[in-house]
Order: C-alpha cells, then structure tokens, then sequence
C-alpha cells in the first residue's frame, strides 16, 4: 500500500526584519494540533533506525505513537525515560545530522520533525511544572564537576538510583554552554532553569562559585565521594595567533557570549560591560560563529560579516542557523582568510584579509583552503569575535597531575567513560573538545551506567 505525501510541518517564527532585533526565541514551536499532526507522519517502523543517531536513544517510535493519540502526558514518561533535557535537545540538537538523518520518512518526502515533536512534549512538561519522585538513598555519593548537559544527565541518571549528587559550579548559575553559551533567542534562559531544577528536584545538591581545582581538589573530592565525574566542558577559547589579536575591541566569541547570555547584558538595565560594535567581523563559520554574529546584531550592529576561509558547503553550523543568520541580514564574506587585525590608538578598525581557493581535502575531509597570491584587501572593523572552536581549561588537569590527557588537552577516558586515575571519569566536551549537547549527554548517561555498575547498584 503506497504511503501518501504529507507535508512537514513548520513552526512558526519570528519574523526576520524584528527578531534581529530582540532577544526572543526565534522558533515559536508547535501547537498540540501540529505536534499531533507531524506525529502521526511517523512510519513506526519495527527497527527505530532513527534511534541509532540518538546518543541518548530516546524512544522516538514510541513518543511519536503517545503524541500522535494525544497522550502528552505518555509521551513525557518515555522521553524522560532516557533524556533529562527534553526541551533544550528539542531546541539544540542537530537533528539533520542524528535522529532525523535515519528517518525512513525521508524516502517517500521529508523526515519526521523530531526535534520539534521533543521540544512540544519538554515545553508541555514544564508548563505542568510536575516535581519528579525523589528515590530512597543507597548509602553512595558521587561529586560532579560542572552543571552542563553532561554533568547534569550523569548527575539525573545517579539520583534515580538512589545516588546522592553534589555538583560543584564554577559560575553563579548552573547550565554550563546552555547557560552562558547558546543566546537567548535561540534558548531561553528560564527554559534552562526550569528543567535543571526538574533535575535537582531529585535530591541532587549543587554548589556554586566553586572552582575544582582551586577552591577544592579532585584528591579531596575523592575522599569524600566514592566516585567523580567531570563534565566542566571546554571553555578555553582558541586564537588564530595573528598580529593585532591584542587589540582592544578583539573579544573571543566564549567571552562575547558568556558576557551577554550569562551576565544579562542584553537586558535594558544590565551593569555588565561589553562593546557593543557597530562594524562587526565575526571569524568562523559554525554554531557560535553564528551565535555571535546574530548576537552583535541584536546588540545594534549597522553590520555584522561572517569571515571563513572556505566555501559555504564547507561551513560546519547548522544549515538552519545559516538560514536564520542569512534571513536576518548577516553577512558572509566567504574563502576570505584573515591574516593581520589592524589597529589604531590601541583599538582594532580593520582586518587585513587575502582571498583563497579550495584545494584537495585534507585530514577533516573538507577541501583545503590556499591562499591566492596578491589578493590583500582591508575589512573595516570596529570589533572583531573570534569563535574558532576551544579546548579545556588546564585547571583540573594541572591540580590532578595523574590524569591522562592527549596533546590537545582533553581528557583521555576508557570505553566506560573512565579517566587515568581510579573512580574519577569524565564526559562531554571535557573529553571531546567543543562537540554537541546531545553528544555531551550521551557521555553523561554512559558514565552513569558505569558508575551505577562498579557501585553494584545495576548489573
């Protein structure tokens, strides 16, 4: 029987010529009748292909079933069963590149909108501001560093199973990247706050403005705990290492978000400082390139430029934040590599720039940029954001000399997310460098399991 074509169903949005102005979300999501609708283009199939790009293996199949008859309250129940953080995966994951690119729907028209679906039934969980059941503790206690998507998932999977969880915050506010990284129109803040405190509602207690590694060791954590886990990311941002980069007005694009997202200074009456530019070149072309760029506009920006060395089938952010960048104004001065910030009175005005070509591909598969002879030109500039990836921060590493970490600075951890050193492991960017939430999360749950095994709690 021929299976007939069906739309996908979009969500509505902001429109473009006002949202580049506002801090907002831009997505407006799904009304139940939507949801209920692009629920029942789902196949359910037997194999759940589209389970095997889920880190966390959400059981999309049947929450698409449970929405699809209406049942949100069902379909809560079965997200919640593997995925802490409905409505912020919902929002941030890129499911072009996980759930969705497995979607057997993809051969007849589209894929199902799993994200959309996932962030309807987060959003209607925290509209009914339910507190999840604390469960009886077993006696163990486990320290975790770090309230980002990793550390919270690791620290949800623990106190479900009876694990007692301190979690200990460098900032004064919990969320890691999803607080001070990922902009507000793309991720409400409160959003944020609402469904860590669904986590912490399960007994797990956090302290904040506590760097591990200054204020307290990992040793004195493990005389404390019975196990460890850091999930404190990767918050060291990288530079290219041209002249000029010291220039006032050259923020990089970790400092330029953690400014305005976790310090407000978006808001009308924040006290927080930061430039606000009026000739903005951002250096970079993924996600918090993106970020940056969108964020600078909304700051009042005359004109924000993208400046990436390659082409546009190369850029590694979402093709749906290039879209909404473009939407929006943004513009993308493409095979353009910068090679001086140029400075005046101790203040960047410009980048000296030369235009490239691609050549053969190298190690990352993406086509190698060269540089052409005698093609120099000048970017004016007012402010300059560099966002080309980041690393960990050596902190921890250097206060625990037994941790093994590769020459890029990450953690090096077992199959069982386990570091070099006894009962301490580790997940999320901390491990991989700058990677995904989704796959953070993952990483969290995995040690979990792993802890929850060692521990004799699980089989």
């Amino acid at each position: 029987m021929a299976i007939e074509k069906t739309p996908r169903n979009l969500m509505n949005e902001q429109d473009p010529q006002v949202r580049a102005h506002n801090f907002s979300e831009v997505a407006l999501g799904y009304t139940p009748e939507q949801a209920m609708a692009e629920a029942k283009r789902c196949l359910q199939c037997k194999n759940a292909p589209c389970r095997k790009g889920c880190p966390v293996s959400v059981r999309i199949p049947e929450m698409m079933q449970a929405v699809a008859e209406g049942d949100f309250d069902k379909a809560g129940e079965i997200v919640k069963s593997t995925n802490s953080l409905p409505s912020v995966c919902g929002r941030v994951c890129p499911q072009e590149e996980q759930c969705e690119k497995f979607c057997l729907r993809s051969r007849i028209d589209e894929p199902v909108a799993i994200g959309a679906v996932e962030r309807f039934v987060g959003d209607y969980l925290l509209s009914k501001n339910a507190k999840p059941q604390k469960v009886e503790s077993k006696g163990y206690r486990v320290a975790v560093v770090g309230s980002g998507p990793a550390s919270i998932t690791c620290a949800a999977e623990l106190q479900k199973n009876g694990v007692q969880v301190t979690v200990y915050e460098a900032f004064h506010k919990a969320g890691g990247v999803l607080t001070y990284g990922i902009p507000e129109f793309r991720l409400p803040k409160s959003l944020v706050k609402s469904e860590i405190d669904t986590v912490l509602a399960l007994g797990a207690e956090i302290e904040f403005n506590t760097v591990v590694g200054k204020t307290i060791t990992i040793d004195e954590l493990l005389e404390e705990n019975d196990a460890v886990f850091i999930g404190s990311g990767a918050g060291l941002p990288s530079f290219m290492g041209i002249p000029g980069e010291n220039n006032n007005g050259v923020y990089s694009a970790n400092e330029y978000l953690t400014r305005v997202n976790l310090m407000g200074a978006y808001k009308s009456d924040s006290v927080t400082p930061v430039q606000k530019g009026k000739n903005v070149a951002v250096i970079g072309a993924g996600n918090v390139a993106m970020d940056a760029a969108r964020t600078a506009l909304r700051m009042g920006a005359d004109k924000v430029s993208i400046i990436y060395r390659r082409g546009r089938e190369e850029m590694p952010a979402r093709k749906d934040e290039i879209h909404h960048a473009e939407q929006e104004g943004i513009n993308f001065m493409l095979l353009t590599n910068p090679v001086e910030m140029i400075g005046e009175n101790g203040w960047v005005k410009g980048l000296k720039c030369v235009k490239m070509e691609l050549g053969e591909p190298d190690a990352s598969g993406r086509r190698r940029p060269v540089a052409i002879k005698d093609s120099e030109f000048i970017v004016d500039a007012d402010m300059v954001i560099v966002a080309l990836g980041t690393t960990p921060n050596p902190l921890i590493k250097d206060s625990c000399n037994e941790l093994a970490t590769n020459p890029k600075g990450t953690l090096i951890v077992d199959e069982g997310m386990m570091t070099s050193v006894e009962n301490v492991y580790a997940g999320g960017d901390a491990v991989t460098g700058a990677a995904t939430v989704i796959l953070a999360m993952g990483a969290g749950r995995k040690a979990s399991e792993t802890i929850l095994k060692k521990l004799g709690i699980i089989e």
